[in-house]
């Protein structure tokens, strides 16, 4: 009984370790945030630049909700 309530414990906290581990995730949140503020620059430039300036916003917000996509699943 002893060890098996031990194997239980140990389970218990590698699971929750885990999840802390998964839902942190700082490099995706830092490049969420990097993505956000580029698209905030973008749209405050002038001239649509021959429509690249809309391309890039446009693949911006694709990259932001892929990203968020990708957290999602790492929680």
């Amino acid at each position: 009984m002893k060890t098996f309530t031990t194997a239980i414990i140990g389970l218990v906290a590698i699971s929750a370790f885990s999840f802390t581990a998964r839902a942190d995730q700082p490099h995706m949140r830092r490049a969420l945030e990097n993505l956000r503020a580029a698209r905030a620059e973008l749209e405050v430039a002038e001239h649509n630049k021959g429509g690249w300036r809309i391309r890039a916003i446009e693949n911006t917000n694709r990259a932001i909700r892929e990203t968020e996509n990708g957290m999602a699943v790492g929680r």
